[in-house]
C-alpha cells in the first residue's frame, strides 16, 4: 500500500509518499480500500505535533475515509467484504488502505460519492453534536457562525437550519459569503481579516444586529483568536457559545462577560464524546442519514486532490482559502 507518511514534525511539504506493507485487520477491524480521504484542519496540527494526540511515527494524517470492505477481521458480524462504507480516525487515512475499527465504521447509501462519504462525519457529527447536543438549540434561535464557509462551519448551516434555527454566517470575504447563501444561510456578516479594538466593536454590534437585535442566543465559534471575544460579546442573555477550534489562536474571554449575560462558554470535543458515549453518538449519526437522505445536508467537496498532492490540500487549509470540503482520492 502508498501513504503520504509524516516521519518528522513540520508542515504540509514534509510529507512524503512512502509505500508500506499492507495490513491486516485484527479481532473487530475491518480493512478498507480508500477511495477518498477527508481533510481537516486537525491534519495540519498532528503532523506538527500540535494537535491532541501524537502517534508514533511515521504515520500518515487523515481522520476519515470512504472506500471499500476489502477483508474482515475475527469476531466481525455486520461488515462483508464490498461493503461501501466510510470509517474515522484519530490518523491514518491519506493512503490506499485503511485499518478501521468497526465501531467507527459505517455503510453508507448506495448513491453516496465516496468523495462526499469522505468528507461526511467528522463535520457533520462535531456540528451537529454542538447544536444538537452541546448547545441545544431551539427552532427560532438565531445562530452565528465564526468560521462559516469551512468544513464545519458549512455543516453547522445546514443543520441549523434543518434545527429551523435562523443561520448568520460569519466569513472572511464576499466569495465565501456567497457560499453560505447558496447553501441556506439567512444572512451574511463579512468581518476583517484583522481586528482593532473599533473593529471588535463594530463586530459585535453586526451580529447583534443580524440576529435580531438582541443578539445570537448560539454562537458556534471555528475561528478562535480576536474574534472571540467581540462574538461573546454579541451573545443574547442565556446565549451559548461554542467552542469548536482555534485556527486564529486561542483567545482569552473576560469571564465578566459570562455574568453579565448569565450566557456559557461550551467545549465542544466530538471524537471524545463518541467513545465516551457510543450509545447516544448512534443516535446522532442516525439522524445525520436521516437528514442526507432526506436532502437536507449534503457535504460540499469544492476541491478534490490525487493523494500525493496531500501537501497541497492541506496548505489550502491552513492558508483559510476553502470552502466546504477538501478531500484526497486515489483513483
Amino acid at each position: 500500500m502508498k501513504a503520504m507518511m509524516s516521519h518528522e514534525p513540520g508542515g504540509p511539504e514534509t510529507l512524503k509518499l512512502t509505500e508500506i506493507e499492507t495490513p491486516a485487520p485484527g479481532p473487530g477491524q475491518i480493512r478498507i480500500a480508500v477511495r477518498a480521504a477527508g481533510v481537516n484542519f486537525p491534519d495540519t496540527l498532528i503532523i506538527r505535533d500540535l494537535y491532541q494526540f501524537r502517534p508514533p511515527r511515521p504515520f500518515a494524517p487523515g481522520g476519515e475515509v470512504a472506500g471499500i470492505v476489502e477483508e474482515v477481521g475475527e469476531n466481525v458480524k455486520n461488515f462483508a467484504v464490498g461493503d461501501r462504507v466510510l470509517a474515522g480516525g484519530v490518523n491514518g487515512g491519506f493512503a490506499t488502505h485503511f485499518i478501521a475499527d468497526v465501531a467507527r465504521t459505517h455503510k453508507i447509501p448506495d448513491a453516496m460519492p465516496f468523495e462526499e462519504a469522505a468528507a461526511f462525519m467528522l463535520t457533520y457529527g462535531t456540528s451537529h453534536y454542538a447544536l444538537k447536543d452541546r448547545a441545544k438549540i431551539k427552532a427560532g434561535e438565531s445562530l452565528f457562525i465564526l468560521g462559516a464557509a469551512g468544513g464545519v462551519g458549512a455543516a453547522a448551516i445546514e443543520l441549523g437550519k434543518a434545527f429551523d434555527a435562523k443561520v448568520v454566517a460569519g466569513v472572511s470575504s464576499e466569495a465565501k459569503a456567497t457560499f453560505c447563501t447558496e447553501i441556506g444561510a439567512d444572512e451574511t456578516l463579512v468581518y476583517p481579516r484583522e481586528l482593532d479594538r473599533d473593529a471588535q466593536k463594530a463586530l459585535s454590534n453586526d451580529i447583534k444586529n443580524l440576529c435580531g437585535g438582541e443578539g445570537a442566543d448560539v454562537v458556534y465559534d471555528a475561528v478562535g483568536g480576536d474574534y472571540a471575544e467581540p462574538a461573546v460579546r454579541a451573545l443574547a442573555w442565556e446565549g451559548r457559545f461554542l467552542v469548536v477550534g482555534f485556527p486564529a489562536g486561542i483567545p482569552k474571554i473576560p469571564l465578566n462577560l459570562t455574568l453579565l449575560k448569565s450566557c456559557q462558554i461550551v467545549g465542544v470535543f466530538w471524537g471524545a464524546f463518541t467513545m465516551r458515549n457510543p450509545a447516544k453518538n448512534a443516535e446522532y449519526v442516525a439522524e445525520l442519514f436521516q437528514f442526507y437522505n432526506e436532502g437536507k445536508i449534503r457535504p460540499r467537496v469544492t476541491a478534490a486532490f490525487p493523494l500525493e498532492d496531500a501537501a497541497a490540500a492541506l496548505e489550502l487549509l491552513e492558508h483559510r482559502k476553502a470552502t466546504g470540503k477538501v478531500v484526497l482520492t486515489t483513483s
